[in-house]
């Protein structure tokens, strides 16, 4: 494992409904050409990783969210970078608004049976089927390059807390 010295902490969100699920095409930056879900970076100023997601989701495709679930905690290291990405997933099948494109992201609604894994990130294929039957999970994935994972973990937790996510915002750099 590299020896890391600073967390990037982000976040992504999932919208399902029943038996599809909302995906965006990644237009420009990190991940460009990558289906998604959708999210990024906590902004000073926001009172909780859950705000920061709720408005990634409304400027990436014009949704909005009241009610998140936390359901997941990845974290990404790259050989060569010590930066971790710290990334809180959250999951939810209620929203406002119709999704649109962004200068950002396409977004698009699969079908639980076609999630296009070959265009996802190559971690996707291990933690998304957990998403898809509704478990809570915590791993960690280290990268040589953005294609090829070197070694990884992932767990199933029972649940994650409201205090744990918003304690965490107490460690996002200002």
């Amino acid at each position: 494992m590299c020896q890391a010295q600073s967390r990037k902490i982000l976040t992504l969100v999932l919208i399902r409904e029943s038996s599809r699920v909302l995906l965006g095409m990644k237009k420009r930056g990190f991940g460009k050409g990558n289906w998604n879900g959708f999210g990024g970076k906590v902004k000073v100023g926001e009172e909780t990783i859950e705000d920061g997601a709720k408005r990634e989701l409304l400027e990436e495709c014009g949704l909005v969210a009241p009610c998140l679930d936390k359901i997941g905690e990845l974290d990404f290291e790259f050989l060569g970078n010590p930066e971790i990405m710290e990334v809180h997933v959250f999951k939810t099948d209620s929203f406002e608004g119709i999704p649109a494109e962004s200068e950002e992201m396409h977004p698009r609604w699969f079908s639980i049976e076609r999630i296009p894994y070959h265009q996802m990130w190559p971690d996707d294929k291990y933690w998304f089927p957990l998403f898809l039957k509704g478990s809570c999970f915590k791993g960690h994935f280290l990268f040589e390059g953005f294609n090829k994972i070197i070694s990884h973990s992932l767990k199933e937790v029972e649940t994650f807390k409201n205090n744990e996510i918003d304690s965490i915002v107490q460690q996002i750099p200002h």
